[in-house]
């Protein structure tokens, strides 16, 4: 365990400063160029991958294992709230989701590597991603990254629910599949004052909108986690005009590929018909994210039982209906995920979402941990 006072108090301006140029999914380009100006001044290798935004660098100078270090450095749509002294420079963009201390971890693990570099018995790559919000991230690296000759790829996410210093993992599942489904339903527009002479897609809309809360209580087994919600609706301009247009949206979660495919033909035909039986019609647009992050078996067997030596306490945890665009990455290499705990309550996409710095500790060492039980 690496614990030098000194370290983690120069760490922890380095996180409050990234904290300071939140930028927005694939927009990343003063963080990316934070990141490049630290690396460099570790002399530390940035590989030529071409992305736009985001970066991977490489520590290493002997044969050996190539293993990866994920952390994602993108930031959400949210005015902040907190009340530190290094609030959000940038107007309604906040990092309500920590990537800030996510990518301070990893850069100070960098350092740490890259001093040890001469005695490293092979490679440590390391992801710097963009674009994790809303799932382009993940992908566009795999596309310019060639993966063939990667032995493992690690990565976290904070939790700020589970108290600090804690490690959490799934038996299984870390985390669910994310579907985002938008839902058009054309009528035609009249005088509030003669809804007969038109066709009214409000009240279809809030039909489908009913309908489908039976989909995931009446349709799924109970012994399957699966959430539908519908998050965002709009329909009209004023109120004395029956619009022609309602549009709703929303999001379906899932664990098993099988019930994912289940819920969408439920949703599809239950939008379909409804309309039909309004003498409308409508239309379902899909952007289809993740699937379900699953730690490599091999790796879940070679690292958990040794995270006691960095984690006051290692948790077995329910798997988290949340999305993480990481699941993309074990499709190309084996793959490990965990929760790292913050212990600040105040849950992640919230205005006032704060991480205590003391968590860059214990974050640090997971990826230490990582490297030095992958390259043995």
């Amino acid at each position: 365990m690496f614990k030098e006072d000194h370290f983690f108090q120069e760490l922890t301006i380095t996180r409050q400063k990234l904290h300071q140029i939140p930028e927005l999914s694939g927009k990343e380009y003063l963080t990316t160029q934070f990141i490049k100006n630290y690396l460099e001044t570790q002399g530390i290798r940035i590989l030529d991958t071409q992305l736009e935004t985001g970066l991977v660098a490489e520590i290493g100078l002997n044969s050996g294992p190539i293993i990866g270090l994920r952390a994602d450095i993108d930031a959400l749509p949210v005015q902040e709230e907190t009340q530190v002294a290094y609030q959000s420079q940038h107007k309604d963009v906040m990092h309500a989701c920590g990537h800030d201390f996510h990518t301070a971890s990893l850069l100070g693990a960098a350092k740490l590597l890259k001093e040890r570099e001469q005695e490293l018995p092979g490679t440590i790559r390391l992801i710097f991603q963009p674009a994790e919000e809303n799932f382009q991230g993940a992908k566009a690296v795999i596309e310019t990254v060639a993966f063939d000759d990667w032995d493992a790829l690690v990565g976290f996410h904070n939790s700020p629910t589970l108290p600090l210093g804690t490690i959490g993992h799934g038996e299984a599942k870390q985390t669910a599949s994310v579907d985002r489904f938008f839902v058009t339903v054309h009528g035609t527009g009249t005088h509030a004052a003669h809804p007969e002479q038109g066709s009214d897609p409000i009240v279809t809309g809030a039909q489908m909108i009913t309908n489908l809360q039976a989909i995931i209580s009446r349709h799924i087994p109970a012994s399957e986690e699966a959430i539908l919600s519908v998050t965002h609706v709009k329909a009209g301009q004023t109120w004395n005009v029956i619009p022609d247009q309602f549009v709703f949206e929303g999001t379906i979660r899932t664990f098993n590929a099988q019930i994912r495919q289940q819920v969408h033909l439920l949703l599809e035909r239950i939008v379909h018909n409804t309309a039909d039986s309004y003498l409308q019609t409508a239309n379902v647009e899909w952007i289809i994210g993740p699937g379900s992050v699953e730690n490599n078996v091999t790796l879940q067997q070679t690292l958990t039982p040794s995270l006691t030596k960095v984690a006051r306490e290692v948790l077995t945890l329910s798997p988290s209906l949340g999305g993480e665009d990481f699941a993309y990455y074990q499709e190309h290499v084996p793959t490990y995920f965990a929760w790292i705990g913050t212990g600040t309550q105040t849950p992640l996409h919230h205005p006032a979402f704060s991480v205590d710095d003391q968590a860059l500790y214990y974050a640090v060492n997971y990826y230490l941990h990582a490297v030095e039980t992958l390259l043995v």
